[in-house]
């Protein structure tokens, strides 16, 4: 690719800008850490049934789950409970 002076600069300063996002991008956390039993479960699930079908159902469930849970002042952008054992601050 031919290039003069001005474009190749241009070029190398978008290349230097993709790769600072890049390298400042946040690993992606699942928001559920299933159990490796689970996940080769809900594998088959989706080779047998289909993903839409096994996604609809685990969400029915998990939605009926969280239902019975108080969660209406919960602060989404507030942090505390990051251990995933503790419930009200205690242990499980």
């Amino acid at each position: 690719m031919k290039a003069n002076d001005e474009e190749r600069n241009r070029f190398d300063k978008a290349v230097d800008e993709i790769l600072d996002l890049f390298n400042n991008l946040e690993d992606d956390q699942p928001i559920i850490h299933f159990s490796e039993d689970v996940m080769e479960n809900i594998e088959r699930a989706k080779k047998k049934y289909g993903d839409d079908m096994v996604n609809g159902k685990i969400n029915t469930v998990v939605r009926e789950m969280l239902s019975w849970l108080d969660l209406e002042n919960v602060d989404l952008e507030e942090k505390g409970n990051d251990d995933p054992h503790k419930v009200d601050g205690k242990k499980e």
